[in-house]
């Protein structure tokens, strides 16, 4: 019996068969045996030499024991490759919104007096205001206000001045700044910002309390509000009150001699 076992085994590690000419390239199988009840791989590989040199090529079998010391490494999951992925370096993570009291900060919004307003030569619509803002000479100013306001309204009224938008070239014009009022929903009816009485032409603007002067920040220059939208952040947050006072958010817009108002417009919009 030990020898039938013996023939058997034999038999099934040693085979020669005779097969039509293989593919170019090897053929590789794996299968299972018993073999006296341990269990055993075989595998069948077709030599290139044989291949390509003959027309019949004979395979070989061979038989080894399954070894335990083998270890298959797991295909790299997803959740690995992620991990793999290099962090962002400092600086580079998203940054939060600036809040709007700050970009408030950065505009340059000052007293102003009008020392002389005319009708545009070019534009029906548009008036022409010299204003002083404190600086060696008055500004040139243009504002689309004729259809709202008589021009003795702007003729030496005291007014509230947005000064350091970027320039801009109004039908032959160049304005520098704008005049800003407060306007109802339908934008229908318009009245200018007036600061209250004894504040000083020239004299910055800021939001908040009286205490709130001394920590406002240096303005950004034109292009800086142009290109960082500074102005189009801040303008949805500017309203009146119901007692006409000019506000951003909750904060009253102020100069020294106390609050900014309009004439008579309640939850106005400003601009």
């Amino acid at each position: 019996m030990m020898a039938a076992a013996r023939m058997a085994f034999a038999s099934s590690c040693r085979v020669h068969l005779r097969l039509p000419s293989p593919p170019s390239t090897p053929i590789l199988a794996r299968t299972r045996v018993g073999c006296r009840g341990i269990a055993k791989s075989i595998s069948f590989l077709a030599p290139l030499s044989a291949a390509r040199s003959a027309k019949h090529a004979a395979l070989f079998c061979s038989c080894s024991l399954p070894s335990s010391d083998a270890v298959v490494a797991p295909a790299p999951t997803h959740a690995a490759v992620e991990e793999k992925k290099p962090a962002p370096a400092a600086g580079e993570e998203e940054k939060g919104e600036v809040p709007v009291g700050e970009l408030a900060g950065l505009l340059d919004i000052r007293v102003g007096r009008v020392v002389k307003a005319w009708l545009h030569p070019e534009a029906d619509t548009l008036y022409v205001e010299e204003v002083d803002v404190g600086e060696e000479q008055p500004r040139t100013i243009c504002s689309g206000l004729v259809k709202y306001l008589p021009i003795d309204q702007l003729q030496d009224s005291n007014v509230i001045v947005l000064a350091n938008l970027k320039p801009r070239n109004m039908r032959g014009i160049k304005s520098n700044g704008m005049l800003m009022c407060a306007s109802d929903a339908s934008h229908e009816a318009v009245e200018l910002l007036t600061p209250p009485e004894g504040s000083v032409p020239g004299e910055r603007v800021w939001f908040g309390s009286e205490d709130e002067k001394s920590l406002q920040s240096e303005p950004a220059t034109g292009n800086q509000v142009q290109k960082k939208k500074i102005w189009e952040s801040v303008q949805p947050h500017l309203k009146t009150t119901d007692n006409c006072i000019a506000i951003l958010g909750e904060q009253p817009m102020r100069t020294s001699a106390g609050m900014v108002f309009c004439k008579s417009l309640q939850g106005a919009r400003v601009s």
